[in-house]
């Protein structure tokens, strides 16, 4: 199942809610409405600094991941981002595709990408 990185503030009434219920009881919250989602909790914490509370959890997939964000976003009580986590092993998957893609000021000739691939990706200077 993916695993993504879940990072969480608290505004407006999420902070008095905070205040009112204490850490655990939101920790609780967190783990039903992962479950309420067919996912799981790998690691949750509070933190000092921009952001309120980091989450790694388990969902079935991206429209799951989105849906949770949009429904606690929703409340206006908390604000959280989603990032996807990725193995070691997808990126090992990933550097295996290619593709031709031109940067912005660059001229790239199909026939050179695999000479441009095979030299590790880095363009000539211009």
């Amino acid at each position: 199942m993916p695993k993504y990185l879940i990072q969480a503030n608290y505004v407006g009434d999420g902070i008095s809610g905070l205040l009112k219920e204490g850490g655990s009881k939101r920790r609780a919250a967190v783990d039903a409405l992962f479950k309420s989602m067919d996912g799981t909790v790998e690691a949750f914490y509070y933190a000092f600094g921009d952001t309120d509370v980091f989450i790694i959890g388990e969902l079935p997939d991206n429209a799951t991941a989105s849906g949770l964000a949009l429904r606690v976003n929703a409340t206006g009580a908390a604000i959280c981002k989603t990032t996807v986590l990725l193995t070691p092993a997808e990126i090992d998957e990933a550097v295996k595709k290619t593709a031709i893609y031109r940067p912005p000021g660059f001229e790239v000739d199909p026939n050179e990408v695999a000479k441009w691939d095979g030299e590790g990706g880095h363009l000539p200077s211009k």
